[in-house]
């Protein structure tokens, strides 16, 4: 038995035999006729309502009543007080400062949490609901209006590397990164595979073989530095309660782990995306932690009260390898800072400006 496809667990697992699992036989037996009873059922179905040849088993059966229930919901919702009534706190600052990304707050504005998710009614009636006059009044208040710095916070932070590629995370950062569909990223994953350049692509774990975090440690030190490198080895397990962990997360093949500027050239443009994109988020994986400061200002004037937050990176860590949804880590992280004015709170006339 084995959980990772590497010369050494092969090894391991023939040199250590043992009795077959019945239990797991059975298992894997239930799985196989509960996909029949219900994907003979629902399988039809999709032909008829979504396109021929499909098919369906006891996880699709399950995400089409998911489906048929949203979708019953959607039709039982009333826009109500949402149609052409409500106008939120964006459009305020759309007309007071264009391309701003204050975020404003008055005591009767009503934000989403107020609306009923089911009617699309105010749950308070003495919430203030903004109409188009009333917005544009307040909007006018607010431009002319006396304001002053109340607060300014400043909070150190820190964030921690991604886990390695599982399929469903692969999937949705192609998604977000490189805008394939599913169908596209496991088309390109499998033939990576099948020339052994990435681990098998099915899987929900987040494991690594110790010869991948090796190297990975190792590839950490030389390509970005040892100040990139944690003390320890970072272990990653999965969340998901009974995950079936047959394979390790998504990685590079071999030992060592080829480099993709070595593969430019051997693979097609959508293979070097993604295996780019595993490469660099197996390194990430095992580099240290992103750190840096949060500082928020607050300020009131005419009843409404503005918040603006910036954000400072002191040191990248994982993330001059990796970004979540960002292709270049280098501009992303410029991108991420939030600079905000130096301001310091000075009490005159008890005051405070």
């Amino acid at each position: 038995m084995f959980h990772e496809i590497t010369k050494d667990a092969i090894q391991a697992a023939l040199a250590s035999p043992r009795d077959v699992d019945n239990g797991l036989v059975r298992a894997q037996e239930t799985r196989r006729i509960l996909d029949r009873l219900y994907g003979y059922e629902v399988s039809p179905l999709l032909w008829r309502k979504v396109r021929p040849k499909l098919s369906a088993g006891r996880v699709q059966s399950v995400a089409v009543r998911m489906i048929v229930e949203r979708e019953r919901e959607r039709m039982a919702f009333c826009l109500g007080d949402l149609v052409g009534h409500h106008w939120p706190i964006r459009e305020i600052e759309r007309a007071t400062a264009p391309g701003g990304d204050c975020l404003g707050r008055w005591p009767e504005d009503p934000s989403g949490k107020d609306f009923d998710s089911s009617t699309g009614k105010l749950k308070n009636a003495e919430l203030m609901l903004l109409d188009g006059p009333a917005a544009a009044a307040l909007a006018e208040r607010v431009r002319s209006g006396a304001f002053r710095v109340t607060n300014v916070e400043e909070k150190p932070y820190s964030s921690k590397p991604y886990p390695p590629f599982t399929t469903s995370t692969l999937q949705q950062e192609a998604n977000r990164k490189l805008g394939f569909t599913a169908r596209r990223t496991m088309q390109v994953a499998q033939s990576l595979y099948e020339n052994g350049h990435i681990t098998y692509m099915r899987t929900d774990s987040t494991n690594l073989a110790q010869v991948a975090i090796d190297d990975a440690r190792r590839l950490v030190a030389e390509e970005y530095g040892d100040d990139f490198l944690p003390a320890e080895a970072r272990v990653y397990k999965s969340k998901v309660k009974n995950a079936q962990e047959a394979h390790e997360g998504i990685r590079p093949a071999g030992h060592p782990f080829e480099l993709p500027g070595i593969l430019r050239n051997e693979l097609n443009a959508d293979e070097f995306k993604i295996f780019d994109m595993i490469w660099k988020r197996t390194m990430a994986s095992q580099m240290a932690d992103a750190r840096g400061r949060r500082t928020t200002l607050t300020i009131e004037g005419e009843g409404c009260v503005f918040q603006v937050s910036g954000k400072t990176i002191d040191f990248p860590g994982y993330l001059r390898a990796y970004v979540e949804g960002s292709d270049t880590p280098d501009a992303e992280l410029a991108d991420q800072e939030t600079v905000l004015p130096n301001v310091t709170l000075v009490k005159r006339s008890n005051a405070p400006r």
